[in-house]
């Protein structure tokens, strides 16, 4: 499955077990459609929110129904809610993930900076980590430590996003970046407008990197303890992140000219450390 849209969730690949590729499919469409809405074309912030409004209200259909698979409302949305509705009640998936993902979409549209990382951590519990706990159901491997290290690897693999796509999303008037980060390495919104790659930056974006990294090895244990095609597909999934930010930094630092794109050579490095 191409996630060219939404990055942070994982390939509906062949390493997935066969039954369950039509849910995460299921689920994909879902986030992919809303992100759209949030993030492509030139609708106004009000048309955005008043289409995401619809989506949510398909939510509360879904919601109000447990267990069944109510018709969508609109018809032009049966091909998201009808099969999403059917994947909830056969596998039994909690709806709050959803509102979750819902919630960071609409953020995204009327928020455009984050004053500090704790800000921008509660935005990746509802961008990111619901991803991996609706995963985590789906294996019937929810509890505490599954839950936690599944947090960690999604918000991790979403600062992975945010670093690489610095120059994409402040074309977008957008800034990941935390504003108390950027003022205490010195690094100002001229020098990101101009592309600036100042000892500032590379001193700035060496301390994001680790910061994202630690949050990746923290969850790794968990792409250890998941069997079979899951285990291996998660433990791809975390060496992807840790490779995006090794070439990172081995560009120093520089993600205006030269945002990473994993080639040949890099899945390779990543296959041989995630079956190691």
């Amino acid at each position: 499955m191409s996630i060219d849209h939404y990055e942070n969730f994982p390939v509906a690949s062949l390493l997935l077990p066969r039954r369950l590729r039509g849910a995460v499919t299921d689920i994909y469409r879902f986030a992919r459609a809303a992100d759209d809405i949030a993030d492509e074309g030139s609708a106004s912030d009000e048309e955005r929110l008043n289409q995401l409004a619809v989506f949510r209200a398909e939510l509360h259909r879904i919601g109000a129904e447990p267990g069944s698979t109510p018709e969508p409302g609109p018809p032009e949305l049966a091909g998201i809610f009808k099969p999403l509705a059917a994947t909830i009640a056969r596998h039994q998936l909690p709806i709050t993930p959803f509102y979750d993902l819902l919630s960071a979409f609409e953020q995204d549209i009327s928020v455009k900076r984050y004053e500090d990382y704790a800000a921008l951590a509660d935005y990746c519990t509802r961008s990111a980590n619901p991803v991996g706990r609706l995963m985590l159901h789906l294996f019937e491997a929810t509890n505490p430590q599954n839950v936690s290290e599944a947090d960690s690897i999604c918000t991790g693999l979403q600062l992975v996003n945010f670093w690489q796509d610095v120059r994409v999303d402040w074309r977008k008037h957008r800034v990941y970046l935390p504003q108390e980060d950027l003022r205490r390495h010195g690094v100002s919104d001229d020098d990101l407008a101009a592309c600036r790659l100042t000892p500032a930056w590379r001193d700035l974006m060496a301390f994001e990197v680790e910061r994202a990294r630690a949050l990746l090895h923290f969850g790794a244990p968990l792409a250890r303890r998941l069997p079979g095609r899951m285990g291996l597909e998660l433990r791809l999934v975390v060496q992807g992140g840790l490779r995006v930010l090794e070439r990172i930094q081995a560009s120093g630092y520089d993600v205006f000219m030269n945002r990473p794109e994993l080639g040949a050579k890099d899945w390779a490095i990543m296959l041989w450390r995630a079956i190691t």
